[in-house]
């Protein structure tokens, strides 16, 4: 097949997401063009999709926010469409790729495929006005304008379906992960400065309001004081950085953070002693998957996919999707407890393996294959 992969936010869980499948589709003799947007885009993310040498790479500028500069961009990826193709499959990802890539002029129909990462309207904060709006044009466009719709937990698919979108057109694929590095512990510790016999508590994430790094920024100050063996590791960046790098400072524990873009999240997995994701709202998280993989004990906000990979009490705990950081920071001090931590690693160890790469590009032709012969 000649397929035509578009995403916005090119960067994070839903780039992890779209560099594995671009991959994996290529590794399976099919021509892949790959579009993504420069103006949200990661420097590593850039990287790894130059490195897969596909048959096309353009980088396209699209924002996140609806605006008149839309207009611009479904232009020129009309153009892209059609210099580019013919394509068998139009696959867009997040919310703005898949709007620019459903809305179409009349022609030979080439079968349209959204995975949203998360809608818009799964955010617990979006106002009421921005949930009618958004939800309007989702349902829209689920309904009159996608082929197949995938969602990448039963969470985002309940979300689909209380949108108005047909369960015709709806598939649910769980994101995949490889096998996680290991062997790096020491070394990674040695990089940042963190002891060898610290707790680590570690966050893997864009630095935004939908992964709420205030919230733990807040309960770790709350434990420091009385866990002086623990230490926070958080890899990632984004427009709430410099507010978390102020909070951090006037919390006092700025010697005990540690904020790292470069290393690759599942490499920095090796240095955690456990995971902590505070997220208002996800649809199924890389991040959580790739810890769930590794073996390590998780605290996660109750959001979309938590009950994919965490079962509460067993291999870790799961807190309030809210704002009141007391439960968060009862269950960093909870692992704080040697035999608490030991016996959580213990069940996430057995339970991890249970994700792979190869099984979601392998879901995701079957969807191809089966909205190409209608």
């Amino acid at each position: 097949m000649r397929i035509l992969e578009v995403l916005e936010p090119s960067g994070g869980g839903s780039g992890r997401h779209f560099i594995d499948l671009c991959q994996g589709l290529k590794a399976r003799g099919h021509s892949v063009v790959a579009v993504y947007s420069p103006v949200r885009a990661e420097e590593r993310f850039v990287r790894e999709l130059a490195a897969l040498n596909l048959g096309n790479v353009i980088a396209l500028p699209m924002l996140r926010a609806v605006g008149p500069k839309d207009l611009g961009a479904w232009i020129t990826l009309s153009r892209v469409i059609h210099d580019q193709g013919p394509f068998d499959i139009i696959h867009g990802h997040s919310s703005k790729a898949g709007a620019l890539t459903r809305l179409r002029l009349p022609g030979p129909h080439v079968p349209r495929i959204y995975t949203p990462h998360a809608f818009r309207t799964m955010d617990p904060n979006l106002s009421s006005k921005g949930r009618i709006l958004f939800g309007a044009i989702e349902g829209f466009l689920g309904r009159f304008l996608t082929d197949r719709l995938i969602c990448v937990s039963q969470n985002e698919y309940d979300h689909a379906l209380s949108l108005g979108i047909p369960a015709r057109k709806l598939e649910v694929v769980v994101n995949g992960v490889p096998a996680m590095p290991t062997g790096q512990r020491s070394a990674i510790r040695d990089r940042f400065g963190l002891p060898q016999d610290a707790l680590v508590f570690g966050f893997i994430g864009r630095l935004s309001a939908q992964k709420a790094p205030e919230r733990l920024i807040s309960a770790f100050a709350t434990i420091a004081r009385e866990m002086p063996q623990a230490h926070l590791l958080i890899i990632g960046s984004g427009e709430l950085e410099t507010d978390v790098r102020q909070q951090i400072g006037a919390a006092g524990i700025a010697d005990r953070v540690v904020i790292d873009a470069d290393l690759p999240g599942a490499e920095a997995l090796q240095a955690f002693d456990a995971l902590v994701m505070t997220s208002r709202y996800e649809a199924m998280s890389y991040v959580m998957l790739e810890a769930a993989t590794a073996g390590l004990p998780l605290i996660l906000t109750d959001v979309g996919g938590t009950s994919n990979v965490l079962d509460h009490e067993v291999n870790g705990i799961v807190v309030p999707n809210a704002d009141d950081t007391a439960p968060l920071a009862a269950a960093m001090r909870r692992l704080g407890d040697g035999p608490t931590r030991a016996r959580f690693a213990d069940a996430a160890r057995q339970r991890s393996g249970r994700y792979s790469v190869d099984t979601m590009v392998e879901q995701t032709l079957d969807i191809y294959r089966r909205s190409i012969v209608g």
